[in-house]
């Protein structure tokens, strides 16, 4: 295959950054490229950026790439998506010693290539793109993504674009910032707020969400429950102004999706009538590293590229 052909996506999580040689024609991942490494998010810079080149330079070896390279982030916010310059601080908990830091900068001295092309997208939003070009979403006009893990994410994809500034999605084509109850959509669908749910419930102390759904308590059942409601409240207006033709979840917390999409999508047709239709992906980050090589698609780039927000 040309190298030209070839795109490196990337997946940055909480934990861990996985990377993959693309083949760009055909959104799909090449065989035998895919690395994962750990990462402690709450390491130094250096620390962070040499792991992250680990990672990179264990797939730019795999395909033997030896001068340019394309090199897509799917990459969660607050981040400069248009610079490439991480935004993190200690109300995100995670990668706090990389606020202001260029990536590309930090890591063009790293990697194995030296002619590094860099392009960066919402880790949500390229799930979105992910599925929609090869996953449950692939024949669906309009999809809303989601993914529930550490933070919120979200995306509206059409036609396989993201939707950014459209009058049927929501300011930015986010939900994670959206009023919801005593706070904002992240407050509510993330680990975090399951975890502390549990705690008050059951007074025992969890990990993450896996603890709750392994307990089958009646406190846990109640969690999951309380989360499908809200989760139905919140999303309503948004469905009811967007109609997608599916909801396709991704992250930590969609494992669970078992014993909160029955009451999701009981108070949905419930309340509006709408017959909804909600899959958890089985891609995972493989969808979020389709969708973040995609960048390196010309029609795709030219249709987003000046809708990437820089905060």
């Amino acid at each position: 295959m040309m190298n030209n052909q070839v795109a490196i996506g990337i997946d940055i999580g909480g934990s861990h950054i996985t990377s993959a040689a693309v083949d760009i024609q055909n959104l799909v991942i090449i065989p035998e490229t895919l690395f994962s490494v750990q990462v402690d998010n709450k390491a130094k810079k250096d620390v962070i950026i040499e792991k992250w080149s680990e990672g990179i330079n264990k797939t730019i070896k795999s395909v033997s790439l030896r001068s340019s390279t394309k090199i897509g982030f799917a990459i969660p916010g607050p981040f400069n998506y248009i610079e490439g310059i991480a935004l993190f601080t200690g109300e995100n908990n995670k990668f706090e010693d990389l606020y202001q830091v260029s990536i590309p900068q930090e890591l063009s001295n790293k990697l194995l290539t030296t002619n590094n092309d860099f392009r960066f997208l919402n880790d949500a939003t390229a799930f979105g793109v992910g599925v929609a070009a090869m996953g449950k979403a692939k024949h669906c006009k309009r999809v809303i993504a989601v993914t529930l893990g550490t933070g919120f994410g979200s995306a509206f994809i059409e036609a396989g674009m993201p939707l950014v500034n459209h009058p049927d999605v929501p300011k930015d084509g986010c939900l994670w910032d959206k009023k919801f109850k005593d706070g904002i959509g992240d407050d509510y669908f993330s680990t975090r707020w399951c975890i502390a749910r549990y705690e008050a419930l059951s007074l025992k102390k969890v990990k993450g969400v896996k603890d709750i759904a392994e307990a089958n308590t009646p406190e846990a059942k109640q969690v999951f429950e309380e989360f499908g409601t809200n989760m139905a409240n919140f999303m309503m207006p948004f469905l009811e102004a967007y109609r997608p033709e599916i909801i396709v979840m991704g992250g930590n917390i969609s494992n669970a999706g078992h014993l909160f999409i029955p009451k999701l999508k009981e108070s949905i047709e419930g309340h509006t009538g709408l017959p909804i239709n909600i899959e958890v992906s089985i891609l995972m980050e493989h969808a979020a590293i389709i969708g973040s090589a995609k960048l390196f698609n010309p029609i795709f780039w030219n249709h987003i590229k000046e809708d990437l927000p820089s905060i």
